[in-house]
């Protein structure tokens, strides 16, 4: 345990970034304002789920070139101002007064302004400092994700019933700067590591972007992704709701919805620690069987408990999946290229968080129901599940 105990400050400071990034934040926090905004201004679902395009989609755009910053510039000159930026994009968002391209400006400016703190920023910070306990620092980090999605909705709910929708944006605000920002700023610095512990996969080792673009890995590993993250993100943003119109309180939906962001924070510590000691890819497709029986439960409008059980297999899920593609980037294609690499990976991922909940909402729109989407992403995660066991072994040039 000798680099997590020496750089546990270092993991703090990027699971907080994670916790108020761009792609986290907004996402996990807009279930519960669906109801009060669109009440508000008479938008559709579909229209108001559309915004996490702008936060996602945007990011998707970005991603390549804030992992060519990071490898230029490095982390914290990255990260800081995007914390700001990512701010500032809430408190525009608590400013809007009914034109539905206000919305859209809004999350567009919470991608763009904060477009530093997505988890590319954070997972470059920590596989260059960790190596014998990658997967594991991974997974810890990244639990972010995690945290956010137990602490958004009752954070967002008190916000709501003590200031309204307004000022529930600019508390959102508030988080980046006044928590995850003096964090990054005093703990995400180098760590001494302890002398005998060598690195798995030095940084001079790995493909080329060009080489890794010709690797047919490299495209089954954005199909799995792409497959996984419709289901997932899909189902993240519409949780709340559906549960609300199955019947649920909105205390009871949010408890629902925090077993979710707690099996995250178990699917990112348990992973992390398995794919340090078996195959990776056996260990995601175990992984992504579990949401197959979740979706499938959730579209029969279950009671609380099957809810909860089924939250749990699907967070659990979730948790694992973005743990286990920032550690296949590095073990499948090195540390070389890795920001960019992982940047493309990570653009795959922002592309289905903007688009697909958007899409599940239509379908509720066009149907009444979240039913048929719920059985739709339960066939994504098998697809899932089925091709990432054909990415095979490990590269042996890339091994210690």
């Amino acid at each position: 345990m000798n680099e997590l105990k020496r750089g546990w400050r270092f993991v703090s400071a990027c699971c907080f970034g994670i916790v108020c990034s761009a792609i986290v934040l907004p996402y996990y926090s807009i279930g519960t304002l669906v109801d009060p905004v669109t009440t508000a201004f008479g938008w559709t679902r579909s229209e108001f789920q559309t915004a996490i395009l702008f936060s996602s989609g945007l990011g998707a755009l970005t991603a390549p070139v804030v992992g060519w910053l990071i490898d230029r510039y490095g982390v914290r000159r990255v990260g800081i101002p995007s914390l700001v930026g990512l701010g500032c994009g809430f408190f525009i968002a608590a400013s809007m007064d009914g034109p539905l391209w206000m919305l859209y400006l809004a999350y567009g400016a919470m991608a763009l302004l904060g477009a530093g703190t997505i988890p590319v920023t954070w997972t470059h910070a920590i596989t260059n400092q960790f190596f014998a306990q990658r997967g594991l620092a991974l997974g810890l980090a990244l639990t972010g994700t995690g945290i956010c999605a137990v602490v958004a909705p009752y954070y967002s709910l008190a916000l709501l019933e003590a200031f309204g929708w307004r000022g529930a944006y600019i508390g959102l605000g508030l988080l980046p700067i006044l928590l995850a920002l003096p964090l990054v700023y005093a703990w995400l610095a180098p760590f001494e590591r302890p002398a005998q512990v060598e690195p798995t996969l030095a940084p001079e080792h790995g493909m080329t972007f060009s080489e890794a673009l010709r690797s047919y890995r490299f495209w089954l590993l954005l199909a799995t992704i792409f497959l996984a993250y419709m289901g997932f993100s899909g189902i993240g943003p519409n949780l709340f709701p559906s549960l609300t119109d199955d019947g649920m309180t909105s205390s009871e939906a949010a408890n629902i919805v925090s077993i979710f962001g707690g099996a995250i924070v178990a699917g990112r510590v348990v992973v992390g620690y398995l794919v340090d000691r078996f195959w990776a890819p056996g260990v995601a497709a175990v992984a992504l069987l579990l949401p197959v029986v979740g979706a499938w439960v959730f579209s029969t409008s279950p009671g609380f408990a099957a809810a909860g059980a089924s939250a749990f297999l699907l967070g659990f899920a979730a948790g694992a999946e973005l743990d286990l593609m920032s550690f296949l980037v590095a073990r499948y294609f090195g540390l070389k290229h890795y920001g960019k690499i992982y940047s493309v990976a990570y653009a795959t991922l922002a592309v289905c968080s903007g688009t697909a909940p958007m899409l599940f909402a239509r379908v509720y729109d066009a149907t009444q129901s979240y039913d048929s989407a719920y059985l739709i992403a339960a066939g994504l995660f098998l697809a899932s599940a089925l091709l990432v066991l054909l990415l095979g072994r490990y590269p042996q040039r890339f091994d210690p």
